[in-house]
């Protein structure tokens, strides 16, 4: 059965199913599992959420096997590795098993699909029967291994059975000739099954990477018969998803693949990834050559089981194109030459601008910032430090203006770089973000005049940023740019419901004129039916505050496609109105609490305070 046990949910057990095999420590050894030599198979309960080391094995129809039968067999056999979905294609009649495309699509539902009882009288001439499927669908996968989630709807198909002459002509045998496209799993069989990956792109016009997440196997592709590095490098080859591709470019010249007949790839003794490409990349060399081993280097390293550190690209011959190591792949990263040891900092009990000081196991008494927004008299309400911790932005405490200064030398303070005309603070100015570029970003929220504005190097004339679903019932109340500059994280009120959307940000130079627009919003946390607060978490994931439907307020990382699991979900923490994280995972996360002020939450520790009167935490960023 599969990791989400529709026998459970059926009340009753099947004569169809798989088998399933745990894995000990990642290997089927003696010692981890006995095989009995004799008595009945019996039922095997599913996996737990997502549990990567349960292998489905899928079982061929029986003889005599009844409609019901079928198709609960059908339904368990997507759920497993089987190469070339062989096993499940035989429970399809030949016209369905040619057809049917299980790469083409997944539908993830919140559990497995639940098979109702087929309506007999629906098909009085007893030519067939139909079996309602029905599910909360939360999620899609396309062909290019996006995941798009979706609001969790009411999912309602169905499969169609009838009988056919069996292979010796003797008889009949039920099979499905009309079945949903493409794979539809409950979310736990999908997570058990498939694993998010970055690819990289560099952002359009630039020479930095953006992440672009993805979904492939866990194990070897059934209908690819790839390994998962093979998966990766492929899908990187494939190009962008389409959310993404406005916005990146990749180096690799259209049409590049991988040599035919590769499936495996596997460093040498040398920790060199040879990728074999085909004829279109034979004539690329020097720096775009380089770049498309970049993007390959960043593509691999979410994936632990490769120890690369180097790649080297090779024609259609076999021939070299190029090696690049990590080390000279790091020029490419978005966040360059950045201090291992990040700062958090913060908004004190006098509103001014403070460093905390939060690694080892003690936190350490906060330090003043130099500049005015940390010794001088203007209060903040919120701030936000650049990437090289150089210069600062602060709205000021009633969230009228909005000020830059250095943080590293003294001077007076100049004048605000943007206000806001709203009557109510509570209108005015978000709490600013800055991109890697060294642009400021922050929303006005005066309902008369609702604005996102850009900043150039945070000292330029401000420009107003295209927003066409800002419309007049929708409220930026606070956003955070990504280190990219290509996407940006927005939590937004439309009517009683405050959502996290992400959005890409594209830029158009026509003359003098620079056009910036944020684009197609896709929702980021669409369980959630409030949001408090966000972070970046990384090139892809994200640290969100919010509460779903009837429960309490949580804090989880989420990627920025929306997906999920369940080891997502971090320690509890009350009342809580803003949260920071690191670029990388040695640092904590830091939170504003409300009653317990500022705390941090260590890797593998629980909340601690730190301080116990301030606002507004952030990372450089």
């Amino acid at each position: 059965m599969g990791a989400d046990s529709r026998a459970g949910r059926w009340g009753r057990e099947r004569g169809v199913g798989v088998v399933v095999l745990v894995a000990c420590g990642g290997l089927l050894a003696t010692g981890c599992a006995t095989m009995p030599d004799s008595g009945d198979v019996q039922p095997v309960k599913g996996a737990g959420q997502g549990d990567s080391q349960v292998r489905v094995y899928a079982v061929a129809p029986r003889e005599n096997a009844d409609p019901d039968e079928i198709v609960d067999g059908f339904l368990e056999a997507m759920t497993s590795d089987d190469p070339g979905f062989a096993t499940a294609r035989k429970y399809l009649t030949k016209q369905a098993a040619r057809t049917w495309k299980p790469e083409q699509s997944i539908t993830v539902l919140a559990t497995g699909p639940n098979r109702d009882q087929a309506d007999r009288n629906a098909d009085p001439d007893n030519q067939g029967r139909a079996y309602p499927l029905s599910g909360r669908k939360i999620a899609t996968v396309d062909a290019r291994h996006a995941y798009q989630p979706v609001s969790p709807a009411a999912y309602l198909q169905s499969i169609h059975v009838v009988q056919q002459p069996t292979a010796n002509g003797k008889g009949k045998e039920w099979r499905i000739d009309s079945l949903p496209p493409g794979l539809v799993l409950g979310e736990a069989d999908f997570l058990r099954n498939y694993r998010s990956v970055n690819k990289y792109y560099f952002a359009s016009g630039e020479d930095w990477v953006v992440a672009d997440p993805v979904y492939i196997r866990q194990r070897q592709d059934p209908v690819t018969r790839m390994d998962p590095v093979t998966q990766t490098v492929k899908a990187l080859l494939e190009g962008p998803t389409n959310w993404l591709k406005p916005a990146v470019d990749s180096s690799f010249p259209s049409g590049t693949e991988l040599r035919k007949g590769v499936t495996t790839l596997t460093p040498d003794d040398q920790s060199t990834l040879k990728v074999p490409l085909n004829a279109r990349a034979d004539l690329v060399g020097g720096q775009p050559c380089r770049r498309m081993a970049a993007q390959l280097l960043f593509t691999l390293r979410d994936l632990t089981s490769v120890n690369a550190e180097q790649v080297e690209l090779q024609g259609s011959r076999g021939q070299s194109l190029c090696r690049l190591g990590k080390g000279q792949a790091a020029e490419f990263a978005a966040v360059r030459g950045a201090d291992p040891d990040e700062n958090p900092y913060f908004v004190d009990g006098h509103g001014k601008l403070m460093m905390l000081a939060v690694g080892g196991k003690e936190a350490n008494p906060p330090i003043e910032v130099a500049g005015p927004l940390g010794t001088g008299e203007t209060p903040l309400g919120s701030v936000a430090v650049d990437r090289g911790e150089t210069r600062a932005a602060g709205v000021a405490a009633m969230g009228r203006d909005l000020f830059v200064s250095s943080i590293t030398t003294e001077q007076d303070l100049s004048q605000p770089v943007l206000s806001s005309k709203a009557v109510k603070p509570a209108d005015r100015l978000s709490a600013p973000s800055w991109d890697g570029r060294g642009d400021l970003w922050v929303a006005d929220r005066n309902p008369a005049a609702p604005q996102l504005w850009m900043v150039p190097d945070g000292t330029g004339t401000p420009v107003k940023v295209r927003t066409p679903w800002l419309a007049d019932d929708a409220r930026i109340e606070s956003l955070r740019v990504s280190a990219d500059g290509v996407r940006i994280a927005l939590v937004v009120t439309r009517g009683e419901r405050t959502t996290l959307q992400i959005g890409r940000v594209q830029r158009q130079t026509t003359g003098e004129e620079s056009v910036v627009s944020v684009l197609d919003l896709q929702p980021a946390a669409p369980r959630m039916e409030s949001v408090t607060a966000v972070s970046w978490a990384g090139p892809s994931r994200l640290v969100v505050v919010g509460r779903e439907a009837g429960g309490v307020q949580q804090i989880r990382y989420l990627q920025t496609d929306g997906s999920t699991s369940a080891t997502s979900v971090l320690p509890g923490l009350n009342g809580v109105t803003s949260v920071a994280a690191p670029h990388g995972d040695s640092e904590p996360l830091v939170a504003d609490s409300g009653n317990d002020g500022i705390v941090r939450l260590a890797p593998g520790a629980n909340w601690q305070p730190v301080v116990k009167t301030g606002a507004s935490p952030v990372y450089p960023g």
